[in-house]
């Protein structure tokens, strides 16, 4: 298939999976205030249990003998994954969606910089500044010292900073060890976890409308993790990659339809420098990317000379 195809393909996907992402967050942001959180994060991860489960019976994808022999790595990053969801939808229940939304799309460039510090990336002084100006971005948002500030604010970064520490062992995984697994063995964790911290809440009765969200929320985000792993198998990932910050469009219309909240002037301001430097950031990857593999055919022209 040309490749300009499959980049179009790619970017659909991406829309896609953000717009299923976003979508599960604010139904799960509309449930927290008529049910428990927890009852709901249960539910919710009963649901998609089952769908993941039948979806990698099909795919084939439940291998855990692969899993084991890296069980360390599995167990942190499904720690994790129970922590970062907890405080993503703890801020999510108190904050607007476009500002949870703002805050989390500075993952990209905690990642780069924690790559940098903890694995020993190279990052040069351009993508240095540019991370550094995205978390400005972050602070504008969040306006330390303002009256708008609170907790809620801080718990957001925390949810980043614990998905730096998922990424980062998903990075230190052997190929072999199928995504599926993985992420089905995160999704058990964040279930149990959530079941337990439920009992400190006494459950209440789901009412058909609820319900029926409970099941739009755990359909929309296995519909985002299926279509988040078909991004990575399409097209260029300079292409398909910005348009993760879809999320923020998603956000903020789902965000003013259903919650009547406006984002404000600085939440905007703060958006535009996060998304402005990690689209820097991304591209110049690609060029460091492409220059290395000029390099490398030159180098191979000379060897054959």
């Amino acid at each position: 298939m040309p490749v300009r195809s499959e980049n179009l393909r790619g970017v659909a996907f991406m829309l896609t999976a953000m717009a299923a992402f976003t979508v599960s967050d604010a139904c799960v942001k509309h449930l927290a205030s008529v049910l428990p959180l927890f009852q709901v994060i249960t539910l919710r991860g009963i649901v998609t249990l089952v769908l993941m489960v039948a979806i990698a019976r099909m795919s084939g994808g439940l291998r855990f003998g692969a899993v084991w022999r890296v069980r360390g790595l599995v167990g942190v990053r499904a720690l994790a994954e129970v922590g970062s969801t907890v405080t993503f939808f703890a801020a999510l229940l108190h904050l607007p969606l476009a500002t949870v939304s703002a805050i989390m799309q500075s993952l990209p460039l905690a990642i780069t910089l924690a790559a940098a510090l903890f694995l020993r990336e190279r990052v040069g002084w351009r993508r240095m500044g540019a991370i550094l100006v995205g978390f400005a971005g972050v602070l504008i948002i969040i306006r330390p010292g303002a009256e708008s500030f609170n907790i809620w604010s801080l718990i957001a970064l925390l949810s980043v900073a614990i998905v730096v520490v998922r990424d980062l062992a998903s990075r230190r995984l052997p190929p072999d060890v199928p995504s599926v697994t993985v992420a089905l063995i995160g999704a058990v964790g964040v279930t149990v976890l959530s079941a337990v911290l439920s009992a400190a809440t006494p459950w209440q009765p789901v009412p058909a409308r609820e319900g029926a969200l409970i099941l739009v929320a755990a359909g929309a985000v296995v519909v985002g993790y299926i279509f988040i792993v078909r991004v990575m198998r399409v097209g260029e990932v300079g292409v398909t990659v910005p348009f993760r910050y879809s999320a923020l469009i998603w956000a903020a219309l789902l965000g003013w339809v259903f919650f009547a909240e406006v984002p404000d002037l600085w939440t905007v301001a703060g958006g535009v420098l996060v998304v402005g430097s990690g689209l820097f950031t991304l591209a110049r990857e690609r060029a460091l990317a492409r220059a290395a593999a000029a390099g490398q055919g030159q180098g191979r022209g000379l060897g054959r000379g």
